[in-house]
């Protein structure tokens, strides 16, 4: 039987712009009367996508042309934002900027006839907002002027700015695993889950085992003190937001088909559970979107999935485990990175012994 591929490390950002051909942009506004923002996970030279929807209340556009009987085979950008159902105005930001780029599919002659396919997802972050403060097309058309394929910055930025976690503030996360192969699979998070991320009895991130290497080396087990100050705020459901969705994007270099994007989208889900308790309640709308670059090929030395060699079913496999795993350790990235906003207080306030050099 083929064994599964061990994670050599991190890339070189822990990023989900490890994988070549990914970009990420962010846009946010936090002042008074705004906490909200857009995040735009870009693919220019195009990817095969697929999504799993895992919660009850999902806010999306553009998922059904992901479905592998779906004729359209590439997307162009997947624009995450806050605003509830009217955050979905962001994603005609992001088609305006692509076009302008002359990125899209292509429906016409000429080069600038084109329809950039950009799905979309939405959490509810509504209450951080002034009424009618939300992300429109302009925040779409930011995120991507900045976006890029380097160092993402994490915490409370873009469709993270007014996220939270139960009742510990929650943001963006992102992460990355190349494994034995040297195909490369990252994970990006919108943690805004109606569940905790972090242990109330204990003041532990549920998923700080899956940190690779040194990752999680700033962290350690808080004081006693910290966790009992935090005792009242951790155990208050009544505290917890009612309407929340997890968003996370994975991808990979690897080439792979509709149907198999959809598997790793599946399964990525379970880096979800894992990190976040509840989850996938009919409140969230937890949705992952997965993207295949393509720039590396599966070299297979069988098409036997029971082979003693590696079959195309197992590096599937392997880079959808893979992809769960990373998604659990953006979780706990984007807790860790957060900073308070209004009454979401941050991890790092809560527990401010928890980081290394700040315990006496």
């Amino acid at each position: 039987m083929w064994e599964s591929l061990a994670p050599v490390g991190r890339g070189p950002h822990n990023a989900i712009t490890d994988v070549a051909g990914v970009l990420v942009g962010h846009y946010q506004r936090l002042s008074e009367g705004w906490a909200t923002g857009t995040t735009v996970v870009m693919t220019p030279g195009g990817a095969v996508g697929g999504v799993d929807i895992g919660g009850g209340a999902p806010g999306t556009r553009e998922t059904d042309l992901l479905a592998p009987s779906a004729m359209v085979e590439r997307i162009h950008a997947i624009c995450l934002t806050g605003g509830s159902a009217y955050g979905l105005a962001a994603a005609d930001g992001v088609m305006c900027w692509l076009s302008e780029h002359g990125i899209g599919l292509s429906v016409g002659d000429e080069p600038h006839e084109v329809v950039p396919i950009v799905p979309a997802a939405v959490l509810f972050d509504l209450k951080h907002n002034a009424w009618g403060h939300r992300p429109d097309a302009s925040f779409g058309y930011e995120a991507c002027a900045a976006a890029s394929e380097g160092p993402v910055a994490e915490g409370t930025v873009g469709a993270g700015t007014g996220a939270t976690a139960g009742p510990v503030k929650g943001g963006i996360g992102t992460a990355s695993v190349v494994l034995e192969n040297d195909f490369t699979v990252g994970a990006l998070v919108a943690l805004n889950a109606r569940g905790h991320a972090v242990d109330p009895r204990t003041g532990v991130p549920y998923a700080i085992g899956f940190g690779l290497d040194d990752e999680f080396a700033v962290w350690q087990p808080p004081h006693a003190s910290d966790v009992e100050a935090a005792h009242d705020r951790l155990q208050a459901a009544a505290k917890m937001p009612k309407l929340n969705t997890t968003l996370a994007v994975v991808a990979t270099d690897a080439v792979l088909t509709k149907a198999e994007c959809t598997v790793l989208a599946s399964v990525a889900q379970d880096g979800v559970a894992r990190a976040v308790r509840p989850t996938h309640t009919l409140f969230d709308g937890d949705l992952v979107f997965a993207l295949a670059t393509g720039t590396r090929r599966l070299e297979l030395q069988s098409t036997d999935a029971y082979a003693a060699g590696p079959s195309r079913a197992a590096l599937v496999n392997d880079l959808a485990a893979a992809g769960a795993d990373t998604v659990s350790r953006a979780v706990v990235r984007a807790v860790l990175a957060a900073s308070t906003v209004g009454s979401s207080a941050a991890y790092r306030d809560l527990f401010p012994t928890s980081f290394v050099g700040n315990r006496a």
